[in-house]
């Protein structure tokens, strides 16, 4: 069983965000048919399926159908940048809701101000679902949002990992890294990893990936549409990752491109 599972249920996004990897894929959505084929191939293997990996999930056309149905058998958590919150406004069917504020930027149109409040007001209306704030150390707009909210909740905030602002929203810190990429001039064959033991991820055309920092699919496992999981676990591939990981190896030239968790 894993942790989870990051399904990418399109690699559109509503936003071109300096810091994020341009997708260099096929824009795709998946359909419904696609969808319940891979929650039928994964449902054996976590509890937990998350809307994550390129592209921003809300933006797909179905996406309370999408989370309707997933959720009968997992809990479904999503990570957004905040924009198209309102389209799931009334879904009582989500787990949890991650919110990356870093992402706002005035060159959007919409104030910060009706950035927040629109937030705010599916926070109110989804009190059984946890919301995750992930704000970045380093952004122009951090200081400026912790105010906001300040006010709002008349609370003081720390930005800390974790941090409870009431029983389901929680702060989350973090730095702007270094998208793997085979260009990069970082390279570190040394290191352990999450992937493969803890999670894996599936792109939106059903090929598989072990983390959803591979967001063009360069270290290709397979393809949920094709292959059995459980072929994929057990292949060569797939079991040296996992056991150079234990080992603190890097065997991947992906991976050796990867600072994030180093």
């Amino acid at each position: 069983m894993y942790k989870k599972i990051y399904l990418e249920i399109t690699n559109n996004c509503n936003l071109k965000c300096p810091f994020c990897i341009q997708n260099k894929r096929k824009n795709e959505f998946i359909s419904i048919d696609n969808f319940k084929i891979i929650l039928s191939k994964i449902k054996d293997y976590t509890k937990y399926l998350y809307f994550h990996v390129l592209g921003e999930p809300l933006l797909h056309p179905n996406i309370n159908e999408l989370i309707n149905v997933a959720s009968k058998d997992f809990y479904i958590n999503i990570t957004t940048n905040g924009y198209l919150i309102n389209k799931i406004k009334d879904n009582q069917n989500i787990r949890q809701i991650n919110i990356s504020l870093h992402s706002f930027n005035t060159k959007y149109n919409l104030s910060l101000e009706e950035y927040l409040n629109n937030i705010l007001s599916v926070i109110n209306n989804l009190p059984n679902t946890y919301f995750n704030l992930r704000f970045w150390v380093d952004n122009e707009n951090t200081l400026i949002m912790k105010e906001y909210l300040e006010n709002y909740f008349d609370k003081e905030i720390k930005l800390e990992e974790g941090f409870k602002i009431n029983n389901h929203v929680f702060i989350s810190i973090g730095h702007e890294f270094i998208w793997p990429s085979l260009t990069n001039d970082y390279y570190n064959d040394k290191g352990k990893c999450y992937a493969l033991k803890d999670h894996i991820g599936v792109l939106v055309d059903g090929t598989i990936i072990p983390c959803c920092l591979d967001t063009e699919g360069i270290i290709n496992l397979g393809n949920i549409y094709e292959d059995n999981l459980d072929d994929i676990i057990n292949s060569k591939r797939y079991q040296t990752m996992l056991k150079g990981f234990k080992d603190n190896k890097k065997c991947e030239n992906l991976c050796k491109k990867c600072n994030f968790l180093d």
